[in-house]
């Protein structure tokens, strides 16, 4: 816990300033608090001996003082209110920030094993209560231990003995906070566990809500969402119970000091050993004693939602990316194309058996390669280790004789473009989607893009162009023409590499035939891996690549494998 209030109090550094005038106003506000039961007690005990002229004038001047104290404490309070509360969000705002920046940096194998919903869920609603934590937390126990310990010093020069039976309660006060704060963090960090699951759910269903209606399984989902919906409910109700029992018996503590105060003060005016002035006097000052310990009990409560919060906040931007940049890693420039795996082997770091085994090949520059192979043969795997979206776990990688490992990713994944079958559209235009492979692009080159992929015609039929707003995903685009997009994207990119992931297996026939050659098109003088699923595409690759879980085993043109009448021979025929 140490260290994670250690990390949380250094998001205050960029702001110290306004941190420091919040606590200097705090200070002021809380001072003028203390200030005005003494204003009673000299009126009460004062001014009845005072002549009427003589307390008219002592009357207007202490008015007067406590008049311009209200406005300083209205422009303290404005600063405190308006000030503190804008840091606070501007905290959020770089914790939020941070994460979101720590969530490119992490590789596939970290997306491999976690749900969007949860991840959603760490950078939004795990937040929530933070502004209110970092602005009120330290606001609070400044204003709260002033007010505590200043009452405290005034009531003891009142009455020592008001003073031990007001004090009496605390010690008992105390061990009944501690014991529930622990049972309260306990059941907050379950209330966060749970609202990241249901966002799960939730993301889950609506990214399929397609599947949803055309199996009619609306019933199902709701019932799935009931379950997860329930065991929120059940962990509220638990935090709600501990909270329950926590306030309530703070608030009889609180009551109980006034209770043993009005009593004991009872008894000592009528034995002459506390007068009436000095009594009414240590009354407010209880008020004023009891509210900021009230201020504690809801900021325990406030502390246990954001720092439970702020700990899964640490959670994550603790987790170290697997795939990084070395210290001394060098940019790669004027790439050329070759690729080399040299003995490379792969498992994923939760696999039983490897996916890759001792691979060895040579992929000239300009060269078009065809990867074949039954499901789960590793072509997508081996593909995916050229950009290090993985790192191999054996044996090494290299283009134009430098190892990937010792480049910088970025440079690395400039210099490659990657078509998939499984085409992903952001939100937003066709423009906002194709200028995505090149930030900053001219309208001419992306215009140029599209044309090169065969998507300028069908763009211009849409009612806005290239300004069509085409939904969530693309779901406002057929398939042929979310990849004839996603390939304009690879074109204005213009890359020395390219990658296609059976980027035509998912299409019909005319689709297949227009993104076919948009993809030769783009592959010309470019070195080129193509995964290919409909084997009639890749009869023309310059080399074969069968691959199965013993490696690559065959190699060669289509004519030369079907005469072999091996593994690709009977693919082929399957295929067909």
């Amino acid at each position: 816990m140490g260290s994670n209030l250690k990390r949380m109090v250094s998001y205050y550094k960029p702001y110290l300033g306004t941190f420091c005038l919040d606590m200097f106003f705090a200070i002021v506000s809380s001072a003028i608090a203390l200030v005005i039961p003494l204003a009673v007690r000299t009126v009460t005990t004062d001014i009845p001996e005072l002549s009427p002229e003589e307390g008219m004038r002592e009357i207007i001047i202490i008015g007067s003082i406590l008049l311009v104290l209200v406005v300083i404490q209205f422009f303290a309070n404005y600063y405190i209110s308006y000030f503190g509360h804008v840091m606070g969000a501007k905290m959020e705002y770089d914790m939020r920030a941070e994460l979101f920046a720590h969530y490119q940096k992490l590789s596939f194998s970290f997306y491999d094993d976690q749900k969007v919903g949860q991840l959603m869920s760490r950078i939004t609603s795990d937040l929530f209560e933070i502004t209110e934590l970092l602005h009120h937390g330290p606001e609070n126990i400044v204003i709260s231990l002033i007010k505590i310990f200043g009452a405290f010093f005034i009531l003891a020069g009142i009455s020592g003995y008001l003073t031990l039976a007001a004090f009496i309660m605390l010690p008992i006060m105390f061990v009944f906070a501690f014991f529930l704060n622990k049972k309260m963090r306990n059941a907050f960090k379950q209330n966060r566990v749970k609202i990241a699951e249901i966002n799960t759910q939730i993301e889950d269903n609506l990214s399929g809500i397609r599947v949803v209606k055309s199996f009619a399984n609306e019933d199902i989902e709701n019932d799935k969402f009931k379950i997860g919906n329930d065991g929120f409910l059940t962990a509220k109700k638990a935090s709600y119970l501990n909270m329950g029992i926590f306030h309530s018996g703070m608030t009889a503590f609180t009551l109980l000091i006034n209770i043993i105060v009005i009593v004991a003060g009872g008894i000592l005016l009528t034995k002459g050993i506390v007068e009436f002035p000095d009594f009414t006097a240590f009354l407010l000052y209880i008020n004023i004693f009891t509210e900021p310990v009230r201020v504690l009990i809801d900021f325990t409560e406030q502390f246990q939602n954001g720092y439970t919060g702020f700990e899964r906040f640490v959670e994550m931007i603790s987790i170290e990316p697997d795939i990084k940049d070395k210290e001394d890693a060098v940019s790669l420039t004027d790439v050329k194309g070759d690729i080399e795996f040299s003995d490379v082997s792969f498992k994923y770091k939760d696999g039983a058996h490897r996916v890759l085994r001792h691979i060895d090949l040579n992929v000239p520059a300009g060269a078009y390669i065809a990867l074949v192979g039954s499901s789960g043969g590793g072509k997508t795997t081996l593909c995916s280790l050229i950009p290090r979206f993985y790192d191999v776990t054996n044996g090494s990688i290299k283009i134009d004789g430098k190892d990937i490992r010792d480049v910088t990713l970025k440079s690395l994944r400039d210099n490659i473009g990657i078509v998939q079958q499984d085409v992903y559209m952001f939100a937003g235009t066709i423009y906002d989607n194709i200028s995505y492979g090149k930030p900053g692009a001219t309208k001419e080159e992306i215009i140029e893009a599209a044309k090169n992929a065969n998507a300028h015609d069908f763009i211009m039929s849409l009612p806005q162009g290239y300004e069509t707003d085409i939904g969530q995903r693309g779901v406002k685009l057929s398939g042929g023409q979310k990849q004839r997009i996603s390939i304009a994207r690879v074109f204005l990119k213009n890359p020395p590499i390219l990658i296609f992931d059976e980027a035509t297996s998912a299409l019909d026939n005319e689709s297949e035939n227009i993104v076919k050659e948009s993809l030769e098109r783009l592959a010309k003088n470019r070195t080129t891996l193509v995964i290919a699923h409909r084997l009639s595409t890749i009869r023309n690759a310059e080399k074969i690549l069968v691959l199965t879980e013993n490696g690559i085993e065959e190699s060669g043109t289509h004519d030369e494998l079907m005469n072999t009448n091996g593994i690709y021979a009977s693919l082929y025929k399957w295929n067909e």
